[in-house]
């Protein structure tokens, strides 16, 4: 073996103890569901109507601590969904579960209104950003697939818009977040709600959306009148309406367990 060679290998070795470290830490996934349970639970979710584009979408898991546990897409191959929404499915995921607590579940949708100039929580969306060596490193022909590349690690990052659900056991603790990107964001909401329930981890505490069966549901509440400029949201956590048929299906998505 060559001195280079050697070289080469310590520094490999030391890179993936440092992934190991970080992601692949025995136990962190544990009770989160499984690669193939989320592309299946996705593709199931996707195939329904959802009010948007009935596009392919591309779905990201992470645990509690942020640390990313599975990644799929509906498609057959990684490039039947749009590649930007890879990373937004990931930051949805991660804001879902940076800011729901045991307590109180938020999705990404509840977090529109509040990030405005002037919104309660104006500047969060600039906070927390992407891990970009994470998002876009290792091999794109794993990009979905059970070895991921960013699978082990913290991905990090802010979306607030619909798509990001937290997820609760049966014990009703607080496990982590699934993301959901692809199509509008109305849409993604639904399908990321459909997502989580065919998963049975929708055992949801208390939210923001008034509707005690659907606490982390998206709220269309903005009121824009004609010729002004875009609405405010009356409860303040209002998100944007899509299309009317999205709007109809989260009024009669499956109720929290």
């Amino acid at each position: 073996m060559t001195r280079l060679t050697a070289i080469g290998l310590v520094i490999g070795m030391s890179l993936g103890v440092v992934r190991a470290d970080n992601g692949n830490a025995k136990g962190a996934c544990i009770g989160l569901p499984t690669q193939s349970s989320l592309r299946a639970a996705l593709i199931s979710a996707r195939m329904q109507a959802n009010g948007g584009f009935n596009l392919d979408m591309w779905g990201t898991i992470v645990n509690r601590d942020g640390i990313v546990c599975a990644v799929a897409f509906t498609g057959n191959d990684r490039g039947d969904q749009w590649p930007g929404s890879r990373v937004i499915s990931a930051q949805k995921a991660n804001t879902a579960n940076a800011f729901s607590l045991p307590g109180l579940v938020l999705s990404t949708a509840n977090l529109y209104s509040a990030v405005q100039p002037g919104g309660s929580l104006y500047g969060l969306q600039h906070s927390n950003p992407v891990d970009t060596s994470v998002a876009y490193g290792g091999d794109p022909t794993e990009y979905g697939q059970a070895n991921d590349p960013m699978t082990g690690d913290r991905i990090g990052g802010v979306n607030v818009f619909g798509g990001g659900l937290a997820l609760y056991d049966s014990t009703h603790k607080l496990i982590g977040a699934v993301g959901v990107s692809g199509d509008s964001s109305c849409a993604d909401h639904n399908i990321a709600w459909r997502t989580r329930h065919a998963l049975q981890l929708d055992y949801l505490p208390a939210g923001v959306s008034g509707d005690p069966s659907r606490p982390d549901n998206i709220v269309y509440d903005i009121v824009t009148l004609a010729g002004q400029p875009a609405g405010v949201s009356t409860s303040g956590w209002g998100h944007p309406a899509c299309s009317t048929a999205a709007t109809a299906i989260a009024g009669s998505l499956p109720v929290k367990r």
